[in-house]
């Protein structure tokens, strides 16, 4: 498994979308710190840049990934190989990459604007943590598609759907039922809602880091609500740490049982 994810993950270091995902977030940070010296507000402006473009570019790797490297797999399979061995090892180095390409684009221009001598380091630290579980999830899941269908549209376009789902359609039908159901009690459908979308669940836990009350929205005021801010920091990382697991499992289990 070692073998493969060190292949998997050098591989990808020396590809040119992973230097336009680091040279893009480097920019980013550069351009935001030109504009305002503040690291607060940075951080605050970089929530929702990486809250939607991380989950996109995990998808789209992960799914032009396996589709791309599918010749290779088939070369492993005929190899006394375990398949999880095999897609586990291609999965962890895939996310390893990308999520090192954030974190680098990130972190350089905060080190240099002094983001070890300012308070808002751990706000930055549960930035980067955020982005490298939306990473994880969401390369696992573009795995999942992938695996399912044997057509390339198909699955770039699953995935796709996938994305723009969880990241706008899903927010959209929640709003409706929230003002559908007004006059019903709904924290704890909210609660249930918002952990079934791990987008909204890494907002809610930045903003609960950052103690933004405005920016809370009803969700995120009944997580403080009903949990205050470190428990409820503490549920939404376990959330999401099921949201790496289950993707995973169901990854594994799919490559055993498809015919190649």
């Amino acid at each position: 498994m070692f073998k493969i994810l060190n292949y998997s993950f050098f591989d990808l270091m020396r590809s040119r979308w992973s230097y336009v995902y680091f040279l893009f977030y480097l920019g980013l940070g550069f351009i935001l710190f030109f504009l305002n010296n503040d690291i607060t507000k940075a951080v605050i402006t970089l929530l929702n840049i990486i809250i939607v473009l991380t989950p996109l570019i995990g998808t789209v790797f992960g799914v032009m990934y396996y589709y791309s490297s599918r010749e290779f797999t088939e070369l492993l399979l005929s190899q006394p190989i375990k398949r999880s061995t095999i897609f586990i090892g291609q999965y962890v180095g895939l996310s390893l990459s990308l999520a090192l390409s954030l974190v680098l684009g990130l972190g350089i221009p905060f080190v240099l604007y002094g983001v070890f001598q300012s308070a808002a380091i751990w706000d930055f630290a549960t930035l980067l943590l955020i982005g490298a579980y939306l990473t994880f999830i969401f390369v696992g899941l573009a795995y999942n598609i992938a695996l399912s269908f044997n057509d390339k549209i198909k699955g770039f376009g699953f995935a796709i759907l996938l994305w723009l789902f969880l990241a706008v359609i899903y927010d959209g039908l929640f709003l409706l039922a929230m003002v559908f159901f007004h006059d019903y009690p709904l924290d704890k459908f909210a609660l249930s809602v918002t952990m079934f979308n791990p987008i909204d669940l890494s907002r809610i836990l930045i903003l609960l880091k950052l103690d933004i009350s405005a920016l809370l929205g009803y969700t995120g005021a009944v997580f403080q609500k009903f949990f205050g801010t470190a428990l409820g920091s503490v549920l939404s990382l376990l959330v999401l740490t099921v949201w790496i697991i289950v993707p995973t499992y169901f990854m594994v289990l799919q490559a055993r049982k498809k015919d190649f």
